[in-house]
């Protein structure tokens, strides 16, 4: 397996020989030979497998992390690969080992779920960006500018940049930027409303209270909204508080029992 091969039957000039090696293993039964062979080959393919790592380096992924998943990649290739297909290992491999580092991304290092068109979107943005970085000098290049470039619609431009920050989430418990005293992301949620409990029961006896004779209209308004008590609204009236209380209670029974039916 010491042999090297020629420049033009591989990509990389220091691409080892295994033909042999791998047509050996073919024909040999599960063991420790077997096993050995396998071992040597993988070993021998390790580099290409490193070299590959490395073009992942700047994606926030620790660079010997990413070998181990380039070298899983690298082991499957092996065990896969078919000598008979006609193919060089290195054709079926490279492929292999970046579906696994890509994988990697995809699975394990998105704290957000993102669908995989918009984590595709974010890489062709994320390349044309940088190819475009040489040819504009000192400014970021402009949406239309990489639409152009990466032969993409601004809209799906526009999502790319965005995903281009949904990489990692925020803490709710992070400190904001410019903040002194500790003021986070969470304190600047909203809370649900309590009033939006009863917006729907308003809405449902607003008709129903128009309904009503003027008096019991007036004297549910001045007790719920008016917030007065039974015995100031019987002064108002110049009624018995007694009174005021069985006028409250016969109006609003006959409104839930008017909204109640309406439902069914």
């Amino acid at each position: 397996m010491g042999n090297r091969v020629s420049a033009k039957n591989h990509p990389h000039d220091d691409a080892p020989d295994t033909a042999e090696a791998f047509r050996r293993l073919a024909t040999l039964p599960p063991g420790e030979q077997r096993d050995a062979l396998r071992a040597e080959i993988v070993e021998a393919w390790l580099p290409m497998a490193d070299r590959l790592a490395g073009r992942f380096r700047s994606r926030g992924e620790n660079l010997e992390d990413l070998r181990q998943v380039a070298a899983l990649g690298l082991v499957k290739a092996v065990d896969r690969y078919d000598p008979e297909l006609g193919s060089a290992f290195e054709s079926y491999a490279v492929p292999t080992v970046t579906g696994e580092i890509k994988r990697h991304f995809r699975d394990h290092m998105w704290t957000v779920h993102v669908p995989r068109r918009v984590q595709d979107l974010r890489n062709r943005v994320r390349s044309a960006g940088q190819e475009l970085s040489g040819t504009v000098s000192g400014r970021r290049p402009t949406v239309a500018e990489i639409a152009e470039h990466a032969r993409m619609s601004e809209e799906d431009v526009l999502t790319g940049l965005a995903a281009l920050e949904s990489f990692t989430a925020l803490s709710l418990d992070a400190e904001l930027p410019g903040s002194e005293d500790g003021y986070s992301l969470s304190d600047a949620l909203g809370s649900p409303d309590p009033a939006l409990d009863v917006v729907i029961d308003r809405e449902a006896v607003k008709p129903r209270l128009r309904a009503l004779p003027e008096r019991e209209r007036a004297i549910l308004y001045m007790r719920f909204f008016g917030d007065m008590t039974q015995n100031r609204i019987a002064e108002q009236l110049g009624i018995s508080q007694m009174h005021v209380s069985r006028l409250i209670s016969r109006s609003c029974r006959r409104l839930r029992n008017e909204v109640m039916r309406d439902a069914a």
